[in-house]
C-alpha cells in the first residue's frame, strides 16, 4: 500500500500565464545588496539563485531591481535593470536558474521615499513630501531617520513609469520568464496607493481611484513593453518596511484595490503579509491572498510566516492561495522544497547570518564559521 507523500499539495503542478510549473513553491524576493557598486549582478549572485532552483523551488523571484538611472535605486549595491550592462550581467544568473528546471522572475522596484542609498542622486522623491516613519535599516546599509522626500513633478512620474517599462524589456531580453512589479512594503507604487504618503490633489492623488492611477499606468506600460505572452505579476501589501502596523481602510478599500489592479493585464497577484494564515482586515476571515481568491480569477501567491510546511500546505489545500512564497525559511534552507518532500529537518533562521549587513558575503562567513550548509548534505 503506497503512502501519500508528505505535504503533497505543495508539490502538485500549477500554472501561471499558461506556463506549467513543477510545484506550488516560490522563492520570495529578498533584499541582499550584493551586486557590484554599479548594479551588475555577480557570479556569487548566480550561485545563490541557482541554489534555490537546485533546491526545488518552481519559481525564483529576484530581489528588487532598480529600474532607472535616477531616483529608483533604493540601496547601495542593489542590482539593477536600468542599462545594457546590468541586463547582460543578469544573463548568467538566468541561465543558471533555468538549467536547474526553475523559472525566474525579475522583481522591478522603485525605492521612492524609502530609498536609503542611491549612487545617482542625493535626494529622494515620493508622491508627496511625507517622510517614512522610523529609521533606515542598518542591515541594508542605511543610517539615521529617513529624509523627507520631494514631491514628484508630473515629468518625473512619467519618467518613472517609462523606467519600469524599459527595465521590463531588458528583463525579457536577458531571458527572464517574467517580471514582478513591486507595489508593496512602502516603496514607490505602494506610496501612491497609500493615503498617508499620497496627499496629492492632481490626477495622481486624492480618491482611492486616483491613487491607483500610478500603479495602473505602470502595469499598462510594462505590458505594452513586453507584449501579451510574457509573465507580468504584481506584489502588494498593507504593511510597510517602516510601518508594519499599517492597514488599508477596511474590506471595501481592499476590494477596490484588488479589483482595479486585477482588471489589468496581470498574470498573478503576490501578497506580502506578516502571517498569511491570519485575517488581514476587520470583517475579513482570511488573508489578502484568500480575499483575492474569493474576488478574482487570477493565480495568487501568498507570503508571510509560511516556513512551516503544514501551514503552507493548509493554505493550498483550503484554496486560500494557489502558490506559497517562502522567504526567511528559504534563507536558512535554500533547498526547502527538497527537504520537505524527503522529510529532512529544516534549519531555523539565525539572523546573525544577516549581520552586520544582509549580504551574501556575511552569510558565507556565518555559514563557514558555524558549519551550516545552505543545501542538505547527504541522503
Amino acid at each position: 500500500m503506497s503512502q501519500t507523500a508528505p505535504h503533497a499539495s505543495l508539490f502538485e503542478s500549477g500554472s501561471i500565464a499558461g506556463q506549467r510549473l513543477a510545484n506550488r513553491l516560490v522563492l520570495a524576493p529578498m533584499t541582499r545588496t550584493s551586486a557590484e557598486p554599479d548594479g551588475r549582478a555577480t557570479s556569487r549572485m548566480r550561485d545563490y539563485y541557482r541554489d534555490f532552483a537546485r533546491g526545488g523551488f518552481g519559481i525564483v523571484i529576484t530581489e528588487g531591481t532598480y529600474t532607472d538611472e535616477c531616483f529608483s535605486q533604493g540601496y547601495l549595491n542593489q542590482p539593477g535593470l536600468a542599462n545594457a550592462a546590468q541586463r547582460q550581467a543578469w544573463q548568467p544568473v538566468v541561465e543558471a536558474v533555468k538549467s536547474e528546471g526553475a523559472m525566474i522572475v525579475a522583481q522591478l522596484m522603485h525605492g521612492g521615499g524609502q530609498t536609503q542609498g542611491n549612487r545617482f542622486v542625493n535626494e529622494t522623491v515620493a508622491p508627496s513630501a511625507v517622510a517614512p516613519k522610523g529609521e533606515m535599516l542598518g542591515f541594508y546599509g542605511g543610517e539615521g531617520p529617513y529624509p523627507t522626500p520631494r514631491a514628484m513633478a508630473e515629468r518625473e512620474i512619467i519618467e518613472a513609469i517609462d523606467g519600469f517599462a524599459a527595465a521590463a524589456r531588458r528583463a525579457q531580453q536577458a531571458g527572464f520568464d517574467g517580471v514582478e512589479i513591486h507595489a508593496a512594503n512602502g516603496y514607490l507604487l505602494d506610496q501612491f496607493i497609500s493615503s498617508d504618503f499620497n496627499r496629492r490633489e492632481d490626477g495622481w492623488g486624492g480618491s482611492l481611484e486616483k491613487r491607483l492611477t500610478f500603479p495602473v499606468a505602470v502595469i499598462r506600460a510594462v505590458r505594452e513593453a513586453v507584449g501579451p505572452d510574457f509573465m507580468v505579476g504584481i506584489r502588494l501589501s498593507q504593511i510597510k518596511v517602516t510601518d508594519p502596523e499599517y492597514r488599508w481602510a477596511g474590506r471595501e478599500e481592499a476590494e477596490c484595490i484588488l479589483r482595479t489592479l486585477g482588471d489589468e493585464a496581470l498574470d498573478y497577484l503576490h501578497f506580502s503579509e506578516i502571517d498569511a494564515t491570519t485575517p488581514a482586515l476587520e470583517g475579513v476571515d482570511g488573508s489578502l491572498a484568500a480575499l483575492a481568491k474569493e474576488d478574482l480569477d487570477l493565480p495568487v501567491i501568498a507570503n508571510g510566516s509560511l516556513g512551516d510546511p503544514a501551514k503552507a500546505e493548509g493554505l493550498i489545500a483550503n484554496r486560500q492561495t494557489d502558490f506559497v512564497a517562502i522567504g526567511k525559511s528559504a534563507l536558512a534552507n535554500r533547498d526547502w522544497p527538497k527537504r520537505v518532500r524527503h522529510g529532512h529537518a529544516l534549519s531555523e533562521i539565525d539572523f546573525a547570518m544577516l549581520l552586520p549587513l544582509a549580504n551574501l558575503a556575511n552569510e558565507d562567513q556565518w555559514r563557514e564559521k558555524n558549519g551550516v550548509y545552505a543545501l542538505h548534505q547527504g541522503g
